[in-house]
């Protein structure tokens, strides 16, 4: 659970929507979870374009409805479910309609979806979107089309996305798939596959594109992005083999960072997600040297406590993080500091607990995404471990997670009163039409009058109260006449 309103990776059901041409085929997309699966949802409308579809906010007017999926939590396949009894629903009165799902439960579910629930035409995994006609051509021949094939080496990286239900201020680009990481509670590298980076010369001209088209920040995505590594093509694994040459002029995560900060000098970057073990010191003196690159490290913890940060295989502990922790604070002064934590994992005792909630209180992070352990199949915990904790326990421990971090937030938050930030202004307030929002290189949002501002204009704003998920405040200057 998210304690703020902010842009974040459990966002679901979000229709994307691009202007088009009258008397194409429509195609309706909705995008759940991670920030991942709303890039690759641009990636399919890109394909997808050049097939003769043009998007549309409207399902029941739609040729071929696509859900792309998530399989991080059963919540999110429940509810991806539900929305295509949904949509067969409409295919009941519209029967050329066709349905399907992409992504990670693509991958997982797989088969299912044609012989137990019947609710799909098309089933495609993270890795196969390029099949994606052939597929179409399958479903018109009366053949039941599905690719959930995964890849050593696709990254999609000569694709431009089609831009989609975004603001036109903010853009993601995707630089590494797959995870090899296989934390144990973790679906991801069965869903999604082997990491392998994308050549960083096709990042820096997507991100220089960008700019030009007037976008003013960018994320860098990935499952993992601390271990982003080009030599030239291959997979992290074989980084080794290859010869001296290749190793010396290998990128690694911190020069990505250098280059797409030099060559965008006045637009903003961030990056999602840093995993602790892979996180170093090279990337955080890049982002300190460089002022385009935001303040501000998603950086996922999951348990305040060593024995089952051991048994989630997280690859650190408790004195390793907060070291980690306090280099950041070092050599980032201001940065701020997000986390993904999980009550509730199998063995997880009250101790365990408890030293979840003192690792909070020594980090004090900004806002977080918090969760009760919600087993997969095929993880290793949900073959070898036994979800022994009650759900009642799970939801309690939870609670007391997110009271915890509601306190912090506002602590953090309240010690910009007084303060002016620099806001980019990303569009309306939910709350007033009056009012707009936008968010501070920390990531922290902030609301202000409208006064004459615009999506993507940078404005100082003098912080003058808060809630825990909101700086509010007034602009320093009239803005643009």
């Amino acid at each position: 659970m998210n304690t703020t309103d902010q842009h974040d990776e459990t966002r679901q059901g979000e229709a994307l929507v691009q202007e088009g041409t009258a008397g194409r085929k429509k195609l309706y997309l909705e995008s759940y979870g991670c920030q991942m699966n709303f890039s690759d949802s641009e990636i399919v409308a890109s394909l997808l374009q050049k097939e003769g579809y043009e998007t549309t906010n409207k399902p029941e007017e739609a040729d071929l409805v696509l859900l792309n999926t998530c399989s991080i939590r059963d919540k999110a396949e429940q509810t991806v479910r539900k929305r295509l009894h949904q949509f067969n629903t409409i295919k009941a009165k519209k029967p050329g309609l066709k349905v399907g799902v992409l992504g990670c439960m693509a991958e997982r579910v797989r088969e299912k979806f044609f012989e137990e629930e019947k609710l799909v035409d098309l089933v495609v995994g993270p890795d196969a979107y390029r099949d994606l006609p052939n597929l179409l051509d399958e479903i018109d021949g009366g053949r039941k089309a599905v690719n959930v094939l995964l890849s050593k080496e696709e990254t999609y990286d000569d694709i431009e996305p089609v831009r989609l239900g975004g603001n036109g201020v903010s853009a993601f680009v995707s630089i590494t798939r797959g995870c090899d990481n296989m934390c144990t509670f973790c679906v991801v590298p069965f869903t999604r596959g082997r990491e392998r980076s994308r050549n960083p010369q096709t990042i820096v001209d997507e991100v220089l594109g960008l700019w030009e088209k007037g976008y003013k920040e960018v994320t860098l995505l990935g499952q993992n992005v601390d271990s982003y590594l080009w030599y030239g093509g291959g997979l992290k694994k074989d980084f080794e083999k290859a010869s001296s040459m290749a190793q010396a002029s290998a990128v690694r995560f911190a020069d990505l960072l250098h280059q797409v900060a030099v060559a965008v000098p006045h637009m903003r970057i961030r990056f999602s997600t840093s995993n602790p073990q892979d996180m170093s010191d090279d990337v955080l003196h890049a982002i300190a040297a460089h002022p385009n690159i935001c303040k501000y490290i998603h950086l996922p913890v999951q348990s305040g406590s060593s024995r089952i940060l051991k048994a989630m295989n997280r690859g650190h502990n408790r004195e390793e993080y907060l070291a980690l922790v306090d280099r950041i604070r070092t050599i980032i002064p201001g940065c701020g500091l997000s986390q993904d934590l999980i009550a509730g994992f199998p063995g997880e005792t009250e101790e365990d607990h408890a030293q979840t909630l003192s690792l909070m209180d020594c980090v004090k992070y900004d806002f977080g995404f918090m969760f009760f352990y919600s087993e997969r199949p095929n993880t290793y915990a949900a073959r070898k471990l036994v979800d022994d904790i009650p759900l009642e326990v799970k939801k309690r421990r939870l609670a007391e997670i997110i009271e915890r971090q509601q306190q912090h937030s506002l602590q953090r938050n309240q010690a910009y009163v007084g303060q002016v930030v620099e806001v980019l202004v990303e569009g309306p307030s939910k709350k007033s039409p009056d009012d707009l929002f936008g968010r501070t290189t920390q990531n922290t949002v902030v609301v202000f009058p409208k006064k004459n501002y615009q999506p993507g204009d940078f404005v100082q704003v003098l912080v003058d109260r808060c809630t825990p998920a909101t700086l509010l405040g007034e602009s320093l200057t009239a803005g643009v006449e």
